[in-house]
Order: C-alpha cells, then structure tokens, then sequence
C-alpha cells in the first residue's frame, strides 16, 4: 500500500512540476496575475492533474493538458512543491513535456524546492 501511495505522490508531483514550469514561463511572457484564493489555487492543481494524467505513464501530453498548463498560475503551484515532495520529481521529464506544449522553460528558476537546470 505505501509503495502505490509513493507512486501517487510522485505523479501528483510530476504534473505539479509541469504546470509550475508552464506557469513560469506565462508569468515570464505575461507580467505578475491577481492573487488567487486558496480554493481557487487548489481547484486549478486538481483540474490540470486530472487533464495530464497521461502524461504520468510518459504518453505525449494532450491538446487539453497542454492547455491547463498555459492557463494554471503559478503561483498556485510552486507553494507545494516542498522539500519532501521534491525529490520524487523527474525535472528532466516535466522539462520534456513543457517543450512538447511548445514552450521553452527558463534556466535557473527555483520553484518551490526544485530548481531548473
């Protein structure tokens, strides 16, 4: 049972990686968003991992997914990502499948605990 939960958290936390490198590069191009409520934040992360659960089992991620990961703020993705969820991250990866959106994804940034490369 803990071996299905690690697995969860990791794919959670590789979809989250994903939308917070989308979302940098949005906020990059577009300027600072208005402030979003925690529910609003929380609601946004649940509808873009349902849309990109695909991706988990490294399929190309869908027109719709791609699209959540344009849409969701930042914001509401580099506060979970924690030093514990962090290392079940696969940076390389969630790179890959941002490019494959057709956006490039900034050197250097820190989101949360992860750093890009």
């Amino acid at each position: 049972m803990e071996g299905k939960r690690a697995i969860g958290r990791s794919s959670r936390a590789c979809v989250v990686l994903l939308v917070a490198l989308m979302g940098v590069v949005v906020m990059w191009n577009a300027g600072s968003v208005g402030a979003l409520t925690e529910a609003q934040c929380h609601e946004e992360r649940n509808i873009l991992v349902s849309a990109c659960k695909p991706v988990l089992t490294r399929k190309p991620p869908s027109p719709f997914c791609c699209e959540r990961v344009r849409v969701t703020h930042v914001e509401c993705v580099c506060s979970v990502i924690t030093p514990k969820l962090a290392p079940l991250i696969d940076v390389n990866y969630a790179i890959k499948v941002v490019q494959g959106c057709g956006r490039q994804v900034p050197r250097h940034y820190k989101c949360g605990s992860i750093t890009t490369p």
